[in-house]
């Protein structure tokens, strides 16, 4: 299976679980996976209302460029980077592109 192919399937698989696990979200407010093979963009959106007030956040954000997934934006907890390797991605294939990239070289991820 080719790479890019491989990968599209384990981040829309990774994204959906963390959707479906945001149980901690109000009654009015849901979490929805939005895959866009053709550019290579993957996010997980939380969206709806608490209370009075309209909510709106992007907690997870993924580019796949070049065969490197790169995580634009990971607002969990434990890092959306340990669940694609868990899944199947090697270290040296995930870019921690929220990071620096004069950072980049320290955190034992791909630099580019």
């Amino acid at each position: 299976m080719d790479t890019q192919l491989k990968y599209r399937k384990i981040i829309k698989s990774v994204l959906q679980s963390h959707a479906d696990d945001r149980k901690t979200l109000p009654d009015d407010y849901q979490s929805q996976v939005l895959f866009d093979d053709d550019r290579g963009q993957y996010l997980v959106l939380d969206i709806g209302w608490s209370s009075d007030q309209y909510l709106h956040a992007t907690p997870i954000h993924i580019s796949l460029t070049n065969d490197k997934v790169w995580i634009q934006y990971d607002d969990t907890e434990e890092g959306v980077a340990n669940d694609l390797m868990e899944a199947g991605i090697p270290k040296e294939d995930i870019v921690l592109g929220f990071r620096h990239p004069k950072i980049r070289q320290h955190t034992g991820f791909a630099v580019a």
